[in-house]
C-alpha cells in the first residue's frame, strides 16, 4: 500500500532532508586518501544525533553500522571498518538515511579519492546524470516504469549497466515502503505517480553486466567481475509542481 503525505509531512520530510544533505556534505568535505570507513561512521553517527535524528539503517536487523561505506567493486551495503582505508583514486559511495520527528529519508553519493582514472570519471558522470533522468519523470500522471525506464535507458545508452537485483523504493515512516523502484524497465507500467508520493530513488551503475554478489560478511554487494560501481540516490517527493528532491541543502 502506497502512502501519501499530508502536507505537514512533507514538511517534516523536508526538514530532514535537509539536514541529511548537510551531513552528508560534511562526509563528503573529509573524504582523502588514509582515512578509514570507519571514520565517516562515527561522524554520521555524532553529526545524527545533534540534529535529534537517529540513523535509519539501525532499523535494518543486524547491519553493523549507521551508514554504508562502499568502494569501487563494492555497489551499496559495505560495512563500515577501521581497517578498511580509502587510497587514493577509489571511488567512495556513502549511503546515508535519517529518522527524525517520525519520518525518514535516504540519500548517498559515489565521489572520487582525489583525481581518478578518465573512465571512472565518466562512470561518476552517468550514474549521477542517470539519477536526475529518473527525478525528471517523477511527475503526476507517469507511471512509476517511466522512472525506472528513464535511468536504465540513460544508463545502457552510455555502455554501462545498472544493479537489477537492488531497487529504489517508497519512503516516509518506514525507510523502505512501497513501491518498489526498478532501474530498469519498459515504461508506461504501474502505478500512476500522485501528489504526495515519495520516493527514493537510487540508481547503482556498473561497468559490467553480470548478477552481483554478496561478500561473506552478508552485507557488502559487489560486482561480480571486481569493475568499478557507483551509486546515487535523493528522496523526492511527487508535487503538483513536479518533482521535489527533499534530500538537498536550501
Amino acid at each position: 500500500m502506497i502512502s501519501i503525505k499530508t502536507e505537514e509531512e512533507l514538511a517534516v520530510m523536508r526538514e530532514n532532508g535537509r539536514l541529511l544533505a548537510g551531513i552528508l556534505e560534511e562526509l563528503v568535505a573529509e573524504v582523502r586518501p588514509h582515512r578509514s570507513t570507519a571514520f565517516f561512521n562515527q561522524l554520521a553517527a555524532e553529526r545524527i544525533a545533534a540534529c535529534g535524528g537517529e540513523s535509519a539503517f539501525d532499523r535494518l536487523a543486524g547491519f553493523p553500522g549507521v551508514i554504508n561505506t562502499s568502494l569501487n567493486e563494492e555497489v551499496v551495503h559495505g560495512v563500515p571498518n577501521e581497517e578498511r582505508l580509502l587510497k587514493a583514486g577509489d571511488l567512495f559511495s556513502i549511503d546515508i538515511g535519517m529518522i527524525r520527528s517520525g519520518f525518514c529519508v535516504d540519500m548517498a553519493t559515489t565521489v572520487g579519492v582525489g583525481p581518478v582514472s578518465e573512465a571512472a570519471e565518466r562512470l561518476l558522470g552517468v550514474g549521477e546524470r542517470s539519477l536526475w533522468e529518473g527525478i525528471k519523470e517523477a511527475r503526476i500522471a507517469k507511471r512509476l516504469s517511466d522512472v525506472s525506464h528513464a535511468i536504465g535507458a540513460y544508463v545502457e545508452s552510455q555502455g554501462f549497466h545498472v544493479v537489477k537485483e537492488y531497487v529504489g523504493h517508497g519512503i516516509g515512516r518506514d525507510l523502505h515502503e512501497d513501491p518498489q523502484i526498478p532501474n530498469y524497465g519498459p515504461p508506461g507500467r504501474g502505478v500512476r505517480l500522485r501528489a504526495g508520493m515519495t520516493l527514493a530513488i537510487e540508481p547503482m551503475v556498473k561497468v559490467d553486466d553480470q548478477p552481483t554478489c554478496v561478500r561473506d560478511d552478508q552485507w557488502t554487494v559487489v560486482t561480480a567481475t571486481g569493475g568499478l560501481s557507483v551509486h546515487f540516490e535523493h528522496t523526492v517527493a511527487v508535487t503538483r509542481e513536479g518533482a521535489e528532491v527533499l534530500t538537498r541543502r536550501r
